[in-house]
């Protein structure tokens, strides 16, 4: 593990699970904080201002979209009326052409009788703020894990560009240790967002915290040189992964929301048989799937690990629960220190 400290946050769709980890203590005994996430957090706020029969005014940074797009698109047909600047606007879409079309007016001067919402996904003065009382200080150095569907070019899906972006990394190698950034890609908008809000941050899409978590399982580690199957089922995204030592060897991502515990013991199976097809996946209303053609089976990636608060998707297979020190919420965090330990560049 990593020998410094270091703040991890582990930002999803429902919650933003965030570790102070110290090398000089056990894990169990560091500072651990399961909260709602920014999304949710702004969600609500539109939820209040609906329920007042106020507008809002989105100001800020891009964001995770999910509750808080939902909320707002409540508060449009409501009949009451959403501004935004330019840059908190993206978080709707990228695009804000569309973004208009959903009838939010952009504009950088928020109009005088509306509800202010910042927008943003991290804020560590509220955090040191929150945590100072109890004599708890931030650790400098930060690793924050998002999802980031990047800035897809017009009149593509954002669905497949984001994993044209996985496809790219497997097909690049599958290497574990290329999935934390200090520089992410340009089009990573959210991930650079963070960036501005958390200089200096590391950076990680949340599958790939998740993917590094589960390995700081026991048992999962036992199976890793063999092979495996991790599959991530969060609250909004649902990851699986054919992986075997530091190699990912495929994978498919698809929305929680459009999957049962029969689809998605399915999906695992034909994935690790070689036969889950990217069309399978993205015809269903997922992301996709690749799987790169060296791939083979074999005797091993029989055994399959599951993290993720929306698990009990998979009760009824005999899939192994990763519970890294005993804690599956912070896997995400976990996996963030992992990396920083492991990172050499």
């Amino acid at each position: 593990m990593l020998n410094r400290p270091l703040l991890a946050i582990d930002i999803g769709g429902g919650t933003q699970d965030i570790l102070l980890y110290r090398p000089d203590q056990p894990l169990e005994n560091c500072v651990q904080l399961i909260l709602p996430s920014p999304t949710v957090i702004c969600g609500r706020q539109v939820e209040a201002a609906t329920a007042a029969r106020r507008d809002v005014f989105l100001t800020g940074y891009l964001m995770g979209g999910g509750a808080l797009v939902g909320a707002l698109r409540r508060h449009l047909a409501a009949g009451l009326k959403v501004y935004a600047t330019a840059t908190a606007a993206r978080t709707v879409y990228d695009d804000l052409d569309r973004v208009r079309q959903l009838g939010i007016e952009i504009t950088e001067e928020p109009p005088g009788d509306a509800v202010t919402i910042k927008t943003g996904d991290v804020d560590l003065d509220t955090l040191a703020g929150s945590l100072a009382p109890y004599g708890v200080s931030l650790p400098a150095e930060v690793a924050i894990a998002v999802l980031d569907h990047g800035e897809a070019p017009k009149g593509t899906s954002d669905r497949l560009f984001r994993f044209q972006h996985w496809q790219r990394f497997v097909a690049g190698g599958g290497r574990l240790a290329d999935l934390l950034y200090r520089e992410p890609p340009r089009y990573l908008t959210r991930m650079q967002a963070v960036r501005e809000q958390a200089p200096g941050a590391w950076l990680m899409d949340t599958g790939a915290a998740a993917l590094w978590g589960a390995l700081c399982d026991a048992r999962v580690a036992a199976r890793s040189e063999e092979g495996l199957i991790v599959v991530n089922c969060g609250n909004q995204h649902t990851i699986g992964v054919l992986l075997q030592g530091q190699r990912v060897w495929g994978l498919f991502e698809h929305h929680t929301s459009c999957l049962s515990g029969h689809k998605l013991a399915r999906f695992v199976e034909k994935l690790r048989a070689g036969e889950l097809t990217n069309e399978e996946i993205f015809n269903d209303g997922g992301h996709g799937c690749y799987i790169d053609p060296g791939y083979r089976p074999g005797g091993g990636f029989r055994f399959v690990a599951v993290t993720g608060p929306q698990r009990r998707l998979t009760i009824h297979q005999d899939y192994y629960w990763a519970a890294p020190y005993g804690d599956m919420m912070l896997s995400g965090c976990f996996g963030l220190v992992a990396a920083v330990g492991s990172n050499t560049r």
